[in-house]
């Protein structure tokens, strides 16, 4: 009996442990949890708190006391600074510095939901990516949470923004970007070739713009 009691008991530190241990995946978040940063107010002051950027909403959320809510007033912020990582307004949205000096790189975090998917015939299912379906989804603030409800999953990717010679120009792939940079076409080419850039990493898209200003 008392060998029957202790393997219980046992069993169930172990399971305890497991659970503790379990982290939730912020899969609509660009940082797997909150962390502590730094808003630098155009004032000049400055905040520390626990931040993390949702994708998903395309705010900077920050942790009030257990409360996740959105940073508001952004023209008044200058930088925020997290994980190594600086962010700051561009229009009505936080972007991340990417690269700066002649030319600037930005980068906008975005995701897209999966639904679980409905019922369809022969017993599969159909399911949207359509972020604009899910009015309600937003409005009970469940897209600030740490997990989303069981069953939805989400697509990450990045819109890329580049400032060169004063004007601020969109892309997504990489035969965008070359068009921005058409008088060094030869070399661009090279470089992509030689180094396999991907445009989903935003390090190696930085490098590659990095290297074409420098040609």
């Amino acid at each position: 009996m008392k060998t029957i009691l202790l393997s219980l008991i046992l069993c169930l530190i172990a399971s305890f442990g497991q659970s503790q241990v379990h982290k939730v995946e912020l899969s609509h978040y660009i940082l797997p949890e909150f962390i502590k940063g730094t808003v630098l107010m155009k004032s000049k002051t400055t905040n520390s708190t626990m931040l993390n950027y949702n994708a998903l909403t395309e705010e900077m959320i920050f942790d009030n006391k257990g409360n996740k809510m959105a940073m508001a007033r952004l023209e008044e912020i200058d930088t925020v600074y997290i994980d190594g990582r600086k962010f700051f307004p561009l229009q009505g949205r936080f972007v991340e510095i990417l690269y700066q000096n002649r030319v600037d790189l930005y980068a906008r975090h975005k995701c897209s939901v999966v639904d679980p998917g409905k019922p369809a015939a022969y017993g599969g299912t159909s399911q949207t990516s359509s972020v604009t379906s899910y009015s309600s989804f937003f409005s009970n603030g469940q897209a600030y949470q740490l997990k989303l409800p069981d069953g939805f999953t989400t697509k990450p990717y990045t819109e890329y923004l580049l400032k060169k010679d004063g004007k601020l120009t969109m892309f997504v792939t990489l035969r965008q970007l070359s068009k921005l940079f058409s008088e060094k076409s030869d070399q661009f080419k090279k470089y992509v070739k030689e180094n396999k850039v991907d445009i989903e990493d935003p390090d190696a898209v930085a490098e590659l713009v990095k290297y074409m200003e420098q040609q």
